[in-house]
């Protein structure tokens, strides 16, 4: 009579924390202990030739806080968060509501608005330089045919920020269109139509249906707005290089500048820890002041 063996399987638990290894591994790789190295580099002079770098405590923040380019830099960036961030998500949210429906050319609609969002920044930074072009630029002969004068948009410290969040805000909205669109499919039909029995109109489907119900997305796409906002280089660097005098000089951009172009990595590092530091806070209160509106269920 053969002997069954029997295999006792693995803890739920550990099976669970093999499955996330790998992605824990890259995590602390690329991620956390980065960022940790960051924290305790601010706490360093810069390293010059053969010399360590010596301890100077706070004195990076210091120089920091006297840092009126720093502080233009951090105004610039909120200023590009508080545009970029809703104009993305309602932007996405409209398309997708529009790209969900039975319409004619729908899967060419999409692939429309998709289409920025796997250009890559350079490219796409390159197509609004020839919009941009004083004189001859798309924009400017539009504005000419309307009767108005032509302008340097990305010339102008009025108007060069706002050129970037253009940008910003084409190149985003596709892609976070793709999120709506998977939560309005996750939405039950059978609430549309109890709706359209209730007569409700089109807003009152959307106020009290269709918005609660894509609370959860648009908690992870506003996160995500939120960080790309902050992360924002590529256009500033083909397109404006932080000019003119400074007016679109942006946290990530001046880090670079003060890391790479002056050698300061100590200070660099300082205004790295800054930036992470803001963007953790940021996101909890996103997660507190949005989170007692989202429903997973």
């Amino acid at each position: 009579m053969s002997t069954i063996t029997r295999r006792h399987p693995l803890n739920i638990h550990i099976q669970g924390w093999l499955l996330a290894l790998p992605a824990i591994v890259l995590l602390l790789a690329f991620t956390h202990l980065p960022g940790i190295a960051t924290i305790i580099d601010s706490f360093y002079a810069t390293p010059v030739g053969k010399r360590p770098a010596a301890f100077v405590g706070l004195a990076q923040y210091q120089t920091l806080l006297a840092d009126p380019i720093a502080w233009l830099a951090l105004r610039n960036n909120l200023l590009m968060a508080l545009i970029t961030v809703p104009l993305s998500i309602g932007l996405a949210l409209a398309m997708a509501l529009w790209v969900a429906g039975k319409i004619r050319g729908r899967a060419a609609l999409r692939l429309a608005f998709f289409t920025p969002t796997i250009l890559p920044m350079v490219a796409a930074a390159n197509i609004w330089i020839f919009f941009y072009t004083p004189d001859y630029g798309l924009l400017n002969q539009i504005i000419r045919v309307l009767g108005f004068s032509s302008h340097n948009w990305l010339g102008d410290p009025a108007t060069a920020l706002p050129a970037l969040m253009a940008v910003t805000v084409w190149k985003e909205a596709g892609f976070f269109m793709v999120f709506y669109l998977a939560a309005l499919q996750q939405v039950p039909p059978v609430l549309y139509e109890a709706a359209r029995m209730e007569n409700a109109g089109r807003w009152k489907v959307f106020r009290r249906i269709t918005w609660p119900l894509v609370m959860p997305t648009t908690l992870f796409v506003a996160v995500n707005a939120l960080i790309n906002a902050f992360r924002v280089v590529d256009q500033v660097i083909a397109m404006t290089g932080g000019g003119p005098n400074n007016a679109t000089t942006l946290l990530l951009f001046y880090i670079y500048q003060v890391g790479f172009s002056f050698w300061d990595t100590g200070y660099a590092a300082a205004l790295s820890a800054v930036l992470l530091a803001l963007l953790g806070l940021i996101s909890l209160l996103q997660f507190r002041l949005m989170g007692r509106n989202v429903h997973y269920r």
